[in-house]
């Protein structure tokens, strides 16, 4: 780009030719996703706004971003951040991209949460934590509320005053708030949690839900916190670095009412020869790979379930459609299960592994 004026509509034009030209699929998405990335503008806002300049900083920054897109790196990962379903995750290289596909495996696992809750199966966790978080709020305002009181009672005879009336009645509602009962919620295992995706989804989805979340990679775990913290979710969800659920704290074996996991599942010469360059190059193999058939760690997964579920607890596994239906003979095989089925994706492929344990 030469360093005369663009407005946004040649951008827009020069991007779209560029990519093109650069063999994106689908140049123009994502020549609005970077406009919208450096400008801070919604798609809409983009076509109201066909004449505004960009700014020197934009412009440089639209360069960059154009420049890596060029070289086929993931828009996830140019813009550093990606929706999935109700949230915003920041996103980074070396961590699994979230797909769409995997919101289908989210509202299984919702499921099992509210069969386990429908079923009594809860605890107060984050309840619990809220309350020594929200402790030295509440003492703040209990002891202002009896300053404003007593500020009121030394004035009784008088007209009150309506700033100290004011405060109060906010203290006070800061005192409800404090005291209000949270709910109780169910217990859910998220294991190879790349960005946090499923289990900050589900966290912020069911109120009171405690979500135990693990992943080999230390940057896909750190990624996974700070995704937490951003979004509010730390006394909800609980990130540990670790081999499946070798961090999980004893005490909560066998307390989860679900386990979900979207593990590697990609066969190892499928991985080679027919995934996409701009997967195979950027994403980490360690979240691609599954092996020859695909279904290395879903073994483990599946021989680890019994230890982690409660009695008819639920399992929830994303695999491939070339091997999710081995998968649910290999839970029909191991025993235990009340029932298996296998569920289709948003393109109807088969894609989501459901089973429930006896009990």
């Amino acid at each position: 780009m030469s360093e005369e004026t663009w407005t946004i509509q040649r951008v827009l034009d020069w991007t779209v030719g560029y990519l093109e030209r650069k063999g994106d699929e689908r140049p123009r998405l994502s020549a609005e996703w970077l406009l919208c990335h450096v400008t801070g503008l919604s798609r809409v806002e983009l076509y109201v706004n066909f004449e505004r300049p960009l700014s020197a900083e934009e412009l440089a920054g639209m360069h960059d971003a154009v420049a890596r897109r060029g070289r086929g790196e993931p828009l996830q990962y140019v813009t550093g951040e990606m929706p999935f379903r109700h949230i915003i995750l920041r996103c980074e290289e070396g961590v699994l991209i979230p797909r769409p596909e995997t919101e289908v495996l989210v509202d299984a696992a919702l499921e099992g949460v509210d069969a386990a809750v429908a079923a009594g199966r809860t605890w107060g966790d984050v309840e619990c934590r809220r309350a020594q978080s929200y402790e030295a709020e509440r003492t703040r305002a209990e002891a202002r509320v009896k300053e404003l009181q007593e500020v009121l009672r030394t004035n009784e005879e008088e007209l009150p005053n309506e700033r100290v009336v004011d405060e109060l009645v906010r203290q006070m509602e800061v005192l409800s708030a404090a005291r209000a009962a949270g709910k109780d919620g169910a217990r859910v295992l998220d294991l190879c949690t790349g960005t946090g995706c499923i289990a900050l989804s589900i966290a912020s989805e069911r109120e009171g839900t405690h979500v135990v979340a693990t992943d080999l990679s230390p940057v896909a775990a750190s990624l996974a916190r700070r995704n937490c913290t951003k979004l509010g979710l730390d006394d909800a969800v609980d990130v540990y670095e670790c081999d499946l659920a070798a961090a999980v704290p004893a005490e909560l074996m066998g307390t989860f009412s679900v386990l979900v996991s979207n593990p590697p599942y990609i066969p190892t010469a499928v991985l080679e020869h027919d995934v996409p360059a701009e997967v195979k190059d950027h994403e980490p193999r360690l979240a691609l790979d599954g092996g020859p058939d695909g279904l290395n760690l879903f073994r483990r997964i599946l021989a680890l379930a019994p230890q982690v579920l409660v009695p008819g607890g639920w399992l929830c596994v994303e695999l491939s459609e070339d091997n999710v239906v081995q998968a649910a003979e290999l839970c029909r095989a191991q025993g235990g299960w009340s029932h298996v089925e296998v569920r289709n994706d948003l393109t109807r492929r088969p894609r989501v592994l459901v089973a429930v344990r006896e009990g």
